[in-house]
């Protein structure tokens, strides 16, 4: 295939891709309460959506579930990739493909295990009320895969005789990680951590069958407002996801390019 067909092929998939992301902005700007049809430029359902007192609250549930669980996630997540990666034992084969196990069932099996999990630790030892807190480990148990992948991928592109080399100069196991192998894994870790946090963002199915009272995020608040219909304030609600996406997206990009040139 000659350059001209890949290019017109490469432009037919951008358009299919981000097109439906262009309807739903401009429907948020469209004055029309519902349809396709154009009535005029607002910003009325941005104030509207902003202006309801449950949107807040499903905007602050769902940034501080993102934030946590991206935050213990990449945590773990970095301390499972370097270890997987860095040190050999028996059963690293079993851990590498159990880690493949949470991103390949799908997600309404991985939402039922948890929320019968949860159900049996209740009845066991009285903890487990469905609430934010068991969103927040629902989340850490999805994305902690992820993060690993990423920061092993990371890994395997170091050279360890970089780290070798510190530990002939008299740099302790403990000092190799903090100056060495951590500032070499920063645009790893920052990738894997923003992934993290843009699958929390994203997340519906897992969200919805281990959230509990008052623990209300926006994909579930969507959900809830598009039985009534796709109003343009859910228009907005999906707009500012999207530009939230894009701009942590550019963020991370120019920390990682940043990190990767001082590196």
């Amino acid at each position: 295939m000659n350059r001209g067909g890949l290019a017109g092929i490469t432009v037919v998939l951008y358009i299919f891709l981000y097109l439906p992301l262009v309807v739903v902005t401009v429907a948020s700007v469209n004055s029309a309460r519902f349809g396709t049809e154009w009535k005029g430029f607002t910003l009325e359902w941005y104030r509207a959506a902003f202006g309801n007192p449950q949107v807040i609250g499903a905007l602050q549930n769902t940034l501080v579930l993102g934030f946590v669980s991206a935050a213990i996630a990449t945590v773990l997540g970095t301390l499972l990739g370097y270890g997987l990666t860095r040190h050999n034992f028996s059963g690293t084969k079993f851990i590498s493909r159990a880690l493949l196990f949470p991103i390949a069932v799908p997600d309404i099996v991985l939402a039922v295990s948890l929320l019968s999990f949860y159900a049996w630790l209740r009845s066991w030892t009285g903890f487990g009320n469905l609430g934010l807190g068991t969103m927040i480990v629902s989340h850490v148990t999805f994305q902690i895969p992820f993060v690993a992948m990423v920061v092993r991928a990371r890994l395997r592109g170091l050279d360890p005789t970089i780290e070798h080399a510190a530990a002939d100069l008299g740099a302790t196991r403990w000092q190799r990680v903090w100056h060495v192998t951590l500032p070499m894994l920063r645009p790893g870790i920052l990738a894997g951590g923003l992934l993290a946090f843009t699958l929390s963002l994203d997340d519906f199915v897992v969200s919805f069958f281990t959230s509990g009272p008052g623990a209300t995020t926006i994909p579930i608040y969507i959900y809830s407002a598009v039985k009534r219909g796709v109003t343009g304030e859910v228009h907005a609600l999906s707009t500012v996801l999207i530009i939230a996406a894009v701009l942590g997206t550019i963020a991370v990009g120019f920390a990682s390019r940043r990190s990767a040139t001082k590196t």
